[in-house]
């Protein structure tokens, strides 16, 4: 008992620390759980079916437009498959949404933060680094640990005797409001706390990408760069095709175009049975000079290794079990500001006792 008492001091006093990073943490994950659709839903046009000759030309176009213009990529949308951002290296840099037939939709410049759909984008950012690039990461990441670590501490306090689990998962109504807030509070833990630490375990481990993939060392995805000669590159339709031809079902995630020192195209495309929504984690490299296959790394036969780090994201989203995981994450984080404001409540409520 005495160390449960002191655990408790400890789960109080360091969620009154934290509760405004992980409330917004919280907040924001619930926000943008379909903040694709969300970004898509704001942009007028018919949905128009995929010509990849057409959006090569509006590549075209918008290199030609300024000496200093750089195509680096193109994903899509992720809100179906019949639209892109195109992502344009420039001063200042800019992403261009296109429908399927090439049609400019957006132009979102870097800095636009709430304009263009750039509040979608910024609440997902705020997420991930509460605006604060690197520094906001560390924040972010050293925050999850300490609500890891709270989430323990709580379940530990709260976990009940031999004979009192019907009691506490379904607890009566007795007391004041004090009561009423420690016995929901308690039970709310017990339901929630396991499924909320595997995901914001996930969210620590993307966080620090770098050391898990350190730890894990699954097996690389990557090819030898393809040193440019002087001839001509092949367009973006040629590659997709010789893309495609290694994996005909499966659908367009993202282009990677070639760059100055690497003639090579990178293609990320989602199988059917992958368990990402939309950007899926097979790959396949493109020589741009003549079309051929590089390299290619199918997902569904990835190493365990590699399998646990590239799932790591779906599982943090919820992608991994379709509609109803997604809804699943909504409500751990809707959960998490519930008994951040019970928790509140109930120190309140003590504290006026006192």
């Amino acid at each position: 008992m005495t160390i449960k008492r002191n655990f408790l001091k400890l789960h109080r006093w360091v969620s009154l620390a934290a509760l405004v990073f992980w409330f917004v943490q919280a907040l924001t994950g619930v926000l943008i759980i379909f903040h694709w659709e969300m970004n898509d839903a704001s942009l007028a046009g018919d949905h128009q079916p995929v010509d990849l000759i057409a959006i090569e030309k509006t590549v075209e176009e918008l290199e030609a437009a300024s000496p200093d213009h750089h195509v680096t990529s193109i994903w899509t949308s992720a809100s179906g498959s019949d639209r892109f951002d195109i992502s344009v290296d420039a001063q200042p840099s800019f992403v261009v949404r296109v429908d399927g037939a090439g049609n400019i939709l957006r132009t979102r410049y870097d800095g636009e933060r709430f304009s263009n759909g750039g509040w979608v984008d910024t609440l997902v950012v705020l997420h991930h680094n509460l605006l604060g690039g690197d520094v906001g990461s560390w924040i972010v990441g050293l925050s999850g640990l300490l609500l890891l670590s709270n989430l323990l501490m709580g379940l530990f306090i709260a976990w009940p005797t031999k004979g009192q689990w019907r009691r506490a998962l379904f607890p009566s109504v007795k007391g004041g409001k004090a009561a009423h807030r420690y016995v929901w509070h308690r039970a709310l833990g017990l339901w929630v706390a396991l499924p909320a630490i595997a995901t914001i375990s996930a969210g620590i481990m993307l966080v620090f990408g770098e050391t898990t993939t350190k730890v894990v060392n699954p097996a690389p995805v990557e090819a030898e760069a393809v040193l440019p000669d002087g001839r001509p590159l092949i367009g973006l339709a040629q590659a997709t095709d010789s893309a495609k031809g290694a994996f005909p079902d499966a659908a367009l995630s993202g282009i990677s175009f070639p760059s100055n020192d690497n003639a090579s195209y990178r293609f990320r495309l989602l199988q059917s049975d992958e368990v990402r929504r939309a950007y899926g984690t097979t790959t396949v490299y493109v020589n741009a000079l003549d079309g051929s296959i590089i390299a290619s790394f199918d997902a569904l036969e990835a190493s365990n290794g590699r399998a646990f780090v590239d799932g790591i994201f779906p599982f943090h989203t919820g992608e991994f079990g379709g509609l109803w995981g997604r809804i699943a994450n909504m409500a751990i984080g809707l959960w998490l500001m519930v008994m951040i404001v019970l928790g509140i409540q109930l120190w309140w409520s003590r504290r006026g006792r006192a």
